[in-house]
């Protein structure tokens, strides 16, 4: 016996913010490896360069767990962008500071990552860029804005802020 499965009423708007947002990164992973590092290390610096932060504090902005936060850096500082320092009002929290070098590199991140968002507005006709983006920044900044809490673990990729 076959059974015929339901028709979904409306679009899976999940499936298609998930595939939008892995193909995004992937086209952002690769347009980063002009500058030799990943966007999540372009991300880190980004909001280091902002204020003072710690490293805590930037891995929650980049959405970082520690370990990931602790390689991130690490790598980082084997690449002269940023260091580690101790935090001048808490002795045990220490600081990241983005060198000379990491300035640059968060000057030509920026501009990479705004030529591929670019080209992906400029992907849709002009009368929906404006549109697409109002939208999506209203349910980010609205009802999508707080997960809501579950009995189940739900996993998700890094958001960006930047």
């Amino acid at each position: 016996m076959t059974t015929i499965p339901p028709v979904r009423q409306i679009r899976d708007i999940s499936g298609l913010l998930d595939h939008a947002s892995h193909v995004l990164a992937t086209r952002m992973a690769a347009a980063f490896t002009e500058l030799g590092i990943t966007p999540r290390a372009y991300c880190v610096l980004f909001h280091a360069m902002e204020a003072e932060r710690t490293q805590i504090q930037l891995a929650e902005l980049a959405d970082l767990d520690k370990t990931t936060m602790v390689v991130t850096v690490d790598e980082l500082e084997k690449a002269g962008l940023a260091e580690r320092r101790a935090s001048a009002t808490d002795r045990r929290a220490r600081i990241i500071s983005v060198t000379g070098a990491g300035e640059q590199a968060v000057e030509r991140g920026t501009a990479i990552a705004d030529r591929v968002h670019r080209e992906v507005l400029e992907s849709l006709p002009d009368a929906e860029r404006t549109a697409f983006v109002s939208a999506l920044s209203r349910l980010v900044d609205g009802h999508l804005a707080e997960p809501v809490e579950s009995d189940r673990t739900v996993r998700r990729a890094r958001r960006s802020r930047s």
